[in-house]
Protein backbone atom coordinates (compact mmCIF):
# COMPACT_ATOMS: atom_id res chain seq x y z
CA UNK A 1 0.00 0.00 0.00
CA UNK A 2 1.16 3.02 -0.94
CA UNK A 3 0.54 6.15 1.58
CA UNK A 4 2.02 9.18 0.84
CA UNK A 5 1.72 12.19 3.29
CA UNK A 6 1.96 15.39 2.45
CA UNK A 7 2.82 18.37 4.60
CA UNK A 8 0.11 21.30 5.10
CA UNK A 9 1.66 24.53 7.18
CA UNK A 10 4.57 26.69 7.25
CA UNK A 11 7.53 25.74 8.75
CA UNK A 12 8.96 27.95 11.71
CA UNK A 13 11.58 29.39 9.67
CA UNK A 14 9.17 30.49 7.14
CA UNK A 15 7.07 32.25 9.55
CA UNK A 16 10.27 34.09 11.46
CA UNK A 17 11.43 35.31 8.26
CA UNK A 18 7.54 36.82 7.11
CA UNK A 19 7.62 38.23 11.21
CA UNK A 20 10.80 39.60 10.51
CA UNK A 21 10.10 41.23 6.99
CA UNK A 22 7.18 42.72 8.93
CA UNK A 23 8.96 44.26 11.63
CA UNK A 24 11.44 46.24 9.71
CA UNK A 25 8.53 47.41 7.19
CA UNK A 26 7.05 48.74 9.99
CA UNK A 27 10.70 50.20 11.35
CA UNK A 28 10.72 52.08 8.42
CA UNK A 29 7.00 53.29 8.07
CA UNK A 30 6.60 54.65 11.50
CA UNK A 31 8.97 57.17 11.20
CA UNK A 32 8.25 57.90 7.44
CA UNK A 33 4.48 58.81 8.75
CA UNK A 34 5.06 60.83 11.89
CA UNK A 35 7.50 63.22 9.87
CA UNK A 36 4.79 62.99 7.18
CA UNK A 37 1.92 63.63 9.27
CA UNK A 38 4.00 67.07 11.33
CA UNK A 39 4.77 67.96 7.26
CA UNK A 40 1.47 68.50 6.57
CA UNK A 41 0.68 70.35 9.85
CA UNK A 42 2.63 72.93 8.77
CA UNK A 43 1.01 73.50 5.47
CA UNK A 44 -1.54 74.98 7.51
CA UNK A 45 1.07 77.68 8.86
CA UNK A 46 2.26 77.96 5.41
CA UNK A 47 -1.46 78.87 3.98
CA UNK A 48 -2.39 81.22 6.60
CA UNK A 49 0.18 83.58 5.05
CA UNK A 50 -2.55 83.76 2.33
CA UNK A 51 -4.44 86.75 3.21
CA UNK A 52 -1.60 88.14 4.93
CA UNK A 53 0.44 88.31 1.34
CA UNK A 54 -2.80 89.51 -0.53
CA UNK A 55 -3.05 92.41 2.21
CA UNK A 56 0.50 93.75 2.03
CA UNK A 57 -0.57 93.39 -2.13
CA UNK A 58 -2.98 95.31 -1.96
CA UNK A 59 -1.23 98.21 0.48
CA UNK A 60 1.50 98.19 -2.14
CA UNK A 61 -0.70 98.73 -4.80
CA UNK A 62 -2.65 101.66 -2.91
CA UNK A 63 1.14 103.02 -1.59
CA UNK A 64 3.28 102.41 -4.34
CA UNK A 65 5.78 101.41 -1.70
CA UNK A 66 6.35 98.67 0.65
CA UNK A 67 7.96 100.99 3.57
CA UNK A 68 4.62 101.64 4.75
CA UNK A 69 2.95 98.18 4.98
CA UNK A 70 3.05 96.81 8.59
CA UNK A 71 0.39 95.35 10.58
CA UNK A 72 -1.67 98.58 10.86
CA UNK A 73 -2.05 99.31 7.07
CA UNK A 74 -2.59 95.99 6.28
CA UNK A 75 -5.42 94.41 8.42
CA UNK A 76 -7.67 97.09 7.34
CA UNK A 77 -6.72 95.99 3.50
CA UNK A 78 -8.27 92.15 4.79
CA UNK A 79 -10.78 93.20 7.47
CA UNK A 80 -9.75 92.04 10.72
CA UNK A 81 -6.45 89.82 11.00
CA UNK A 82 -7.01 86.39 10.60
CA UNK A 83 -7.25 84.71 14.09
CA UNK A 84 -4.70 81.69 15.03
CA UNK A 85 -6.72 78.62 14.79
CA UNK A 86 -4.87 74.76 15.07
CA UNK A 87 -1.60 74.82 14.96
CA UNK A 88 -0.87 78.45 14.05
CA UNK A 89 -0.26 80.28 17.06
CA UNK A 90 0.30 83.95 15.10
CA UNK A 91 1.01 85.70 11.99
CA UNK A 92 2.48 89.11 11.87
CA UNK A 93 3.53 91.41 9.34
CA UNK A 94 6.57 93.84 10.16
CA UNK A 95 8.10 96.52 8.54
CA UNK A 96 8.36 96.57 5.29
CA UNK A 97 5.56 93.69 4.25
CA UNK A 98 7.68 90.79 5.69
CA UNK A 99 5.12 88.07 7.39
CA UNK A 100 6.74 86.15 9.46
CA UNK A 101 4.27 82.58 10.72
CA UNK A 102 4.89 81.03 13.54
CA UNK A 103 3.30 77.40 14.91
CA UNK A 104 3.04 76.79 18.31
CA UNK A 105 0.62 75.37 19.96
CA UNK A 106 -1.77 77.50 21.78
CA UNK A 107 -0.72 78.30 25.51
CA UNK A 108 2.71 78.13 23.95
CA UNK A 109 3.36 74.24 24.18
CA UNK A 110 4.28 72.22 21.38
CA UNK A 111 1.27 71.04 19.35
CA UNK A 112 1.27 67.90 16.66
CA UNK A 113 4.93 68.19 16.71
CA UNK A 114 5.18 71.89 15.96
CA UNK A 115 6.84 73.90 18.39
CA UNK A 116 7.87 77.53 17.55
CA UNK A 117 9.23 76.66 13.46
CA UNK A 118 8.23 80.13 11.18
CA UNK A 119 7.94 80.88 7.87
CA UNK A 120 9.07 83.88 7.09
CA UNK A 121 8.17 85.70 3.36
CA UNK A 122 10.44 88.72 2.09
CA UNK A 123 8.01 91.20 -0.68
CA UNK A 124 9.92 92.46 -3.28
CA UNK A 125 8.22 95.41 -5.21
CA UNK A 126 8.49 94.58 -8.89
CA UNK A 127 8.45 97.11 -11.88
CA UNK A 128 5.64 98.70 -13.06
CA UNK A 129 3.92 96.67 -15.94
CA UNK A 130 5.58 93.46 -14.64
CA UNK A 131 3.31 90.72 -14.60
CA UNK A 132 3.33 90.51 -10.97
CA UNK A 133 3.28 93.54 -8.52
CA UNK A 134 5.12 91.36 -5.79
CA UNK A 135 7.40 88.91 -5.61
CA UNK A 136 7.85 86.79 -2.54
CA UNK A 137 10.68 84.93 -1.24
CA UNK A 138 11.12 82.93 1.56
CA UNK A 139 13.65 83.91 4.04
CA UNK A 140 16.87 82.01 4.54
CA UNK A 141 15.77 82.25 8.71
CA UNK A 142 12.66 80.42 8.48
CA UNK A 143 12.73 77.52 11.14
CA UNK A 144 10.37 75.55 8.71
CA UNK A 145 9.96 71.44 9.21
CA UNK A 146 11.69 70.65 6.30
CA UNK A 147 12.63 72.51 3.09
CA UNK A 148 10.29 70.57 1.25
CA UNK A 149 7.08 72.24 2.13
CA UNK A 150 8.62 76.21 2.46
Amino acid sequence: MNTQTTQKGFTLIELMIVIAIIGILAAIAVPQYQTYTVKSKFTEVVGATAPWKLAVELCALDTGALAACANANTTGEVGAAPAATGNLASVVTVANGTITATAVGAAGTPVNGLSGQTYILNPTLNAAGSATMITWVKNTASTCVTQSIC
